[in-house]
């Protein structure tokens, strides 16, 4: 299992929900941390309490950056502001969901998750290149079960998501020494639906019962960085919801009977 004590660890996403719980665990685990997100207030908190649970005896070492990853601006700056800094794990963890019909979407805001989802992690990757190519490093990707399959209501966030595993896996098979690992978290108790767009671009502004009820974050985060530590190449994290990727696989025909019926809030 990867050893994570001293290495320098970036999460992308970090000031709530699924990265914020795994910044903690690999402050728990001793690890030097790089946070990135939107939220300034947010992070500075999150990094207070990843310095509380840090490893035994271990200094607090966490750097927090407001990063926009919809902004390739705003993606390269932080990139020039850690020059040198050669990363052991990035975790891409920062996305936005949706919650809207496909045909009343604005295009505008199929544009936005994509780049916010996908583009913003390609462009942070690419900007690292220098300390990506030739060394031993891991890179663990939040996508979606809905990366998997279609769903209602998800269209560009389910696109965004299935064209992560296209560049990555492409990305793993060009470069062997790379360690990529695919969270692929079904239902998880976070606030992602709160911050999910509507066809106007608008906040979804609730919380979705699914995710109310579904998995607790800091469980998710345990078994994503136990993942990530051991190398696994996907790993499905979640409750029953996972069914549907085994439907989808082995008996696409009840897939689409299934899919539209199982409510998508």
């Amino acid at each position: 299992m990867l050893e994570v004590k001293g290495k320098n660890v970036l999460i992308t996403g970090a000031s709530s929900g699924i990265g914020a719980a795994m910044a903690r665990e690999f402050a728990s685990l001793g690890a030097r941390l790089y946070l990135l997100g939107r939220n300034v207030e947010r992070l500075d908190q999150v990094a207070e309490l990843c310095r509380a649970d840090r490893a035994a005896g271990e200094a607090s070492s966490v750097s927090c950056y407001q990063v926009d990853m919809e902004s390739s601006v705003s993606v390269e700056r932080f990139v020039s502001e850690v020059e040198g800094v050669a990363f052991d794990i990035i975790v891409l963890n920062a996305g936005i969901s949706q919650r809207a019909l496909c045909l009343d979407t604005d295009c505008a805001v199929d544009r936005k998750l994509m780049e916010t989802n996908f583009f913003g992690p390609v462009t942070l990757v690419k900007a690292l290149a220098p300390v990506i190519r030739d060394r031993k490093v891991s890179i663990a990707i939040t996508t979606s079960i809905s990366g998997l399959f279609g769903f209602p209501l998800r269209s560009a966030y389910c696109a965004s998501k299935h064209a992560l595993f296209g560049f990555f896996e492409s990305l793993q098979l060009e470069n062997p020494r790379l360690r990529v690992t695919f969270l692929i978290p079904g239902r998880i108790q976070t606030a992602i639906s709160r911050s999910a767009v509507l066809a106007d671009g608008s906040a979804y502004d609730r919380m979705d019962p699914g995710q109310a009820n579904g998995m607790p974050v800091d469980k998710c985060a345990r078994i994503a960085v136990r993942a990530i530590r051991r190398g696994r190449r996907r790993k499905l994290i979640g409750g029953i919801e996972l069914l549907m990727v085994y439907i989808k696989k082995w008996c696409p025909a009840l897939f689409f009977k299934l899919a539209g019926k199982v409510s998508s809030v």
